[in-house]
């Protein structure tokens, strides 16, 4: 099984992809992106990062509307992709997996938004998690 923050950074990714896709194509998609990783996932790793995927889609409305109501002066709809996609993964995992301690969770979050966002993005994403713990 892989690292758990590459497993993390993989369900990040399609989180992210499913902005620009309709869940319909979601699978699809997934399957397109599991077949053209450099290092193929095992069973295990493909299994719970397609669960964990589904799990924060199926409370998506719930974790967004946490998000709106708990930070002014941002919504959800205003935020930028990359962003979203962070703060969605880490507040489903602050909230509901017990196995990921809360600093953890938003550590992971500020580490990949280096990676993936812009200069702005660490800071973003750390200001609106603290928020929400």
């Amino acid at each position: 099984m892989m690292k758990r923050s590459l497993l993390r950074e993989h369900v990040f990714i399609l989180l992210f992809m499913s902005e620009f896709n309709s869940i319909e194509e979601m699978p699809h998609q997934m399957r397109l992106y599991f077949n053209q990783l450099e290092e193929p996932a095992d069973d295990a790793s493909e299994e719970f990062i397609e669960h964990r995927f589904k799990s924060v889609l199926d409370l998506l409305p719930e974790i967004d509307e946490t998000i709106n109501s708990r930070i002014e002066g941002w919504t959800t709809g205003r935020m930028g992709k990359v962003e979203l996609a962070l703060i969605r993964l880490a507040y489903y995992e602050m909230r509901y997996d017990e196995d990921v301690p809360i600093p953890v969770a938003i550590n992971e979050a500020v580490e990949l938004a280096k990676k993936y966002g812009v200069d702005e993005s660490a800071s973003f994403v750390n200001g609106i998690l603290a928020k929400l713990v």
